[in-house]
């Protein structure tokens, strides 16, 4: 029980620097501006549950991908780990990685008249939130997965994730009027430097497994 409260925190907290939903504070208020608060709320409800069935069905069929592209575990953990640590360079500079979401993109929902069903799916959900590497993340956790039980805490994790989203994003206004963009950008950095260290050691893992250490 102790063993999986620990990957349950460790999933969680890897999740949380990962998809940095703080940080994706004012992308939501810039595409979200000019909207009530009501619209807000659903754009922020439709985004963390866009954000958790995501990230569940890229969990559940991860071995099959790595099956179907011939692909092993251990490889595509390096391939992971590397992807992870180019994002955690760009949050280390205090900016959302352009692994996530490129400024083009950024400046094409600025200038353009979408819905609410395409904010809150396209940039917000993906690739912003649950990009290529949450989307890694679960899949290697639940490929490493031995049990029942340890499927159910990937899954709760994403849970989790989604619900913090809708909280984050609910009370986005509140977050940057208490921290301000020069916090939320310290943050970042915090995420992006424990996002560092499970790169690394995503890519030492990965290295032991290839090479059988």
């Amino acid at each position: 029980m102790i063993e999986l409260l620990k990957c349950l925190l460790l999933l969680y907290g890897g999740l949380f620097a990962i998809t940095n939903p703080v940080g994706a504070v004012p992308v939501f208020l810039g595409v979200t501006h000019d909207l009530s608060l009501r619209k807000r709320r659903e754009i922020a409800t439709k985004t963390s549950i866009t954000v958790v069935v995501t990230l569940v069905v890229f969990a559940l069929i991860g071995q099959w991908i790595f099956r179907f592209f011939g692909s092993s575990v251990n490889a595509f953990a390096i391939a992971g780990g590397i992807l992870l640590f180019r994002m955690a360079m760009d949050m280390l500079s205090g900016k959302l990685s352009s692994v996530k979401i490129s400024r083009e993109e950024t400046e094409e929902f600025d200038e353009e008249t979408v819905t609410l069903e395409e904010v809150a799916i396209i940039p917000l959900a993906i690739p912003l939130l649950s990009g290529p590497g949450a989307i890694t993340t679960v899949m290697l956790y639940m490929a490493k997965s031995s049990g029942v039980a340890e499927r159910f805490v990937v899954v709760l994790s994403i849970v989790l994730i989604g619900v913090t989203v809708w909280f984050v994003l609910c009370s986005a206004n509140r977050i940057k009027e208490k921290l301000g963009r020069v916090e939320i950008k310290v943050m970042t950095r915090m995420m992006g430097l424990i996002l560092t260290s499970m790169a690394v050691q995503m890519i030492i893992n990965g290295i032991k497994g290839v090479f059988g250490l």
